[in-house]
């Protein structure tokens, strides 16, 4: 089978048609390592259920017609909606444009434009390194005392009939002591076929709480790839979620780097897929030093003809004793057409550790349905409430407390959009 190849001509004539600016020499760089790498393919061990050639085909289409981003109009009413639902200080990224009229000052928080400031971290990944290479512009933030809201980070796209790309980067650090919450939104609407790209790199200062929300929202039929880079100091602690609900391709990315002693990590995801969706989480945890913790725990629901990936990664490198690693992953399939690819993985090179993994794949309990079918229920209201129930346990440990309702209404309009009249 022939494998999709993006194309290194017209990406450098992209390129070159950026401004010059502080991005300009990150940008070449990016472009000379995958020039030189290429894009993952399914012979990559940690690509082989994600096939990248739909972001690939329109990332080549976008780039024959031109790579404009320019005529590509501001989704106003997504924004306003979005906004309403969370009540959070919101920057938002349109279109790969980074737009900070909705931002309201803070003595708490600082800003800065990449195009004003040093180049973006350098993540040596293929993915990133198409993003720093087409990237417009990107953020740098720095919380260093808590504030009365979220910080909130709306990534949203909109499309035309034409093929659109965008990308989005942004860089967050949290000063040490401070408590952070922070809330990434992924939206995309319209007709035509979209991949977006996106970047997120996390610092953590000694002794602070970072809780960061993750929701991706895209339409179905839309293409995104995300990965987010985190770095915990010591004595620091991250509660992060994970909500992934629409798109067509989704591949989500999340590097954790415990280097200091007395740092914890709780990371949790929910994903729900129905027809034509393949939705791919990766994590990887690395405990480099001893004692730290880390906590995963990632459940889907899936309907119709539908594939999900999760792959969760801990390593316990030599000398990390006093690790303690935990995994777990539930799902439940609603369809015999549906189709989950489950790996919890442990490396462990040390000897004093606590570590645990595990994973189910199953159908609704018949006989809880049953029993809610004797209350006078028909099949599809029953399922509804177990699907319901087996949702709310993550959602209610959602650690941005401004989220909840929004996550929740996300979540049962979802549900209900998957539990079709085929239950019945």
């Amino acid at each position: 089978m022939k494998q999709a190849v993006l194309s290194i001509d017209g990406l450098r004539q992209a390129v070159q048609s950026l401004p010059d600016d502080a991005l300009t020499a990150a940008r070449e760089a990016a472009l000379a390592s995958i020039g030189t790498q290429g894009l993952p393919t399914v012979r990559h061990e940690d690509w082989k259920y994600t096939d990248l050639s739909s972001a690939i085909d329109i990332s080549n289409r976008w780039l024959a017609d031109g790579a404009n981003t320019e005529s590509a109009a501001t989704p106003a009413d997504t924004v306003k909606s979005i906004m309403a639902s969370i009540d959070a200080n919101w920057l938002v990224i349109a279109n790969g444009i980074v737009d900070l009229t909705h931002f309201v000052e803070s003595s708490g928080i600082k800003i800065e434009r990449f195009s004003d400031s040093a180049a973006p971290l350098v993540m040596e990944r293929p993915l990133a390194d198409l993003n720093v290479a087409l990237l417009r512009d990107g953020l740098r933030i720095q919380i260093h005392a808590e504030t009365e809201k979220p910080l909130g980070v709306l990534i949203v796209d909109e499309t035309s009939a034409a093929a659109t790309v965008s990308q989005a980067n942004v860089e967050i650090e949290v000063a040490a002591g401070c408590n952070a919450e922070i809330v990434e939104y992924q939206s995309s609407s319209g007709g035509g076929d979209h991949y977006g790209n996106s970047v997120v790199v996390l610092k953590i200062g000694q002794a602070a709480n970072a809780s960061y929300v993750r929701i991706q929202d895209r339409r179905i039929g839309h293409v995104h790839t995300g990965r987010i880079s985190v770095t915990l100091g010591a004595d620091s602690q991250l509660h992060m979620a994970g909500y992934d609900l629409g798109g067509g391709l989704v591949r989500n990315d999340v590097d954790i780097d415990l280097s200091e002693p007395g740092a914890a990590a709780t990371v949790n995801g929910l994903y729900l897929a129905g027809d034509g969706q393949h939705i791919d989480n990766h994590t990887r945890v690395d405990h480099r030093v001893g004692p730290a913790s880390s906590s995963q725990e990632y459940r889907g629901i899936l309907n119709g003809r539908c594939r999900c990936v999760w792959n969760g990664k801990a390593i316990v490198h030599k000398g990390a004793d006093g690790t303690d690693a935990r995994q777990t992953n539930h799902n439940l399939l609603l369809s015999d057409k549906a189709e989950i690819d489950t790996k919890p993985q442990l490396e462990i090179y040390a000897d004093d550790v606590k570590c645990s993994h595990g994973t189910t794949v199953g159908q609704l309990d018949e006989a809880a349905l049953f029993y809610l079918r004797t209350r006078g229920l028909d099949r599809r209201q029953a399922t509804q409430i177990l699907t319901h129930a087996f949702a709310a346990d993550l959602v209610s440990r959602t650690p941005v407390t401004a989220t909840r309702d929004a996550i929740t209404a996300l979540v049962e309009s979802r549900l209900a959009e998957l539990i079709t009249d085929n239950v019945s």
